[in-house]
């Protein structure tokens, strides 16, 4: 496609989307939940259509020499299509936020003044690999009353199209307008270029993928845009704390899942604990195949745990996102010291802290400037779902609009609203 013709194409999708949006803002709450359950439907009946067309992709993948594991995100097996079903019937049972009037307080001129929720208006998402990321895109676009622009990757371009494809119908059919949802039909990188730079059409942008998209598209993008570049999380384990219970969440922050944003990346230890706490979760780090990457402390401590992988931390390393099997851990002087620490190296995604003082606990919950803070918890727990906002469309690191998991609240903004009854202002 010509660079012509992929100019026309984008600001023919960004127009017909501004239109889709101001039709998206004035439907009911029903009309939304006719759409999310009809595509529930839509996707159970069509699990094997959808599976011969992500067989294109996987095929060409595999071609292509694509890793197992980037192979393994694009499959659309069954269990992946009902998660995506359920998703959208989760959505659909969440109470309809949009239109809801908020902290409404009666000043002295007589008037009243309160907020309004309202959608954003049209969303631009740029995704790669996982084409569940089109339903989570769609369903959560109606759920909050927008309009999106959906741009997958190249990988999985057969499969977006046919989720696509029954999303505009469960639009159709419940009296929505189809260009509500919008996927960019062309593979074409251009299209990317195009997208985000069309403030007359699009409110925002929604990366997710490495972080080499998120970079490019944050210094291109001429749209606002929620993003988080990396997660590199951190668990630190306190003194005082419970140190069977500081092991076994350090254990699963690390080892339930590797390669998601949320997954420790960095161990803290109060150095009064570590002798008792390190030979413990070294262990079972040293069992599980994690390669520890210490500073010189716990490194001595960790030398005496039986087939321990260890390495000495480079510098880089505390700013690093492995999404592996490596960690690196580092002995503190204690609270002080953890919390000037995550502050410097972290990403700002998710930090947690194991200790039995509250005092302790507060000041971490305050001080640490992440998008998610967290007392004797997994940090595998910052999630959309965990957090109970139905679904998510990413989660962010910005401090403006969004910050944490973004799910419908996220994708939509406050306008204040005045009620009167023919005050003037003297």
């Amino acid at each position: 496609m010509n660079a012509t013709n992929t100019t026309e194409l984008m600001n023919t999708l960004g127009s017909q989307a501004k239109a889709a949006s101001a039709l998206m803002a004035r439907a009911n709450a029903a009309t939304k939940l006719k759409a999310l359950r009809g595509l529930a439907a839509l996707l159970r009946a069509n699990v094997a259509p959808l599976q011969l067309e992500n067989a294109k992709d996987l095929e060409r993948a595999r071609a292509a020499g694509l890793a197992e594991p980037m192979v393994d995100r694009l499959k659309l097996t069954p269990q992946v299509i009902e998660t995506c079903a359920q998703g959208c019937e989760q959505l659909a049972a969440m109470p309809d936020i949009i239109g809801e009037i908020s902290g409404l307080k009666q000043m002295p001129s007589g008037i009243r003044v309160g907020q309004m929720r309202v959608p954003i208006g049209v969303f631009g998402m740029i995704y790669e690999s996982r084409p569940n990321v089109t339903i989570e895109a769609a369903s959560l676009s109606i759920k909050s009353g927008n309009a999106a622009i959906l741009r997958g990757g190249s990988e999985a371009i057969d499969s977006n199209r046919a989720l696509a494809a029954l999303v505009q119908q469960a639009l159709a059919e419940a009296g929505l307008p189809l260009e509500a949802v919008q996927l960019v039909p062309t593979t074409d990188r251009a299209a990317v270029g195009q997208l985000i730079t069309m403030p007359q059409y699009v409110d925002v942008i929604i990366p997710r993928g490495g972080k080499g998209l998120i970079e490019r598209i944050s210094a291109e993008a001429k749209v606002p845009v929620i993003k988080h570049l990396d997660g590199n999380c951190h668990t630190y384990v306190d003194d005082p704390c419970d140190v069977a219970m500081a092991v076994k969440v350090a254990d699963n922050a690390k080892t339930q899942k590797y390669s998601p944003c949320n997954a420790t990346e960095s161990l803290l230890v109060a150095r009064s604990v570590a002798a008792e706490f390190l030979p413990q979760i070294g262990a079972i780090y040293a069992a599980k195949g994690v390669e520890m990457r210490c500073c010189p402390e716990a490194r001595t401590v960790l030398s005496k745990v039986a087939g321990a992988q260890l390495k000495d931390a480079t510098e880089q390393d505390w700013s690093e996102e492995y999404l592996a099997p490596v960690i690196s851990v580092k002995v503190v002087g204690g609270l002080d010291e953890a919390i000037a620490h995550i502050n410097h190296y972290s990403s700002h995604h998710t930090e947690a802290i194991i200790t039995r003082d509250h005092m302790h606990a507060q000041r971490f919950l305050r001080e640490v400037d992440s998008s998610s803070v967290m007392v004797n918890a997994s940090t595998r727990f910052a999630d959309g779902f965990e957090y109970g906002l139905g679904a998510e469309i990413g989660i962010s690191t910005d401090k403006f609009h969004a910050r944490g998991p973004v799910g419908v609240e996220g994708l939509t903004s406050l306008k204040y609203v005045v009620l009167g009854e023919g005050e003037t202002r003297g």
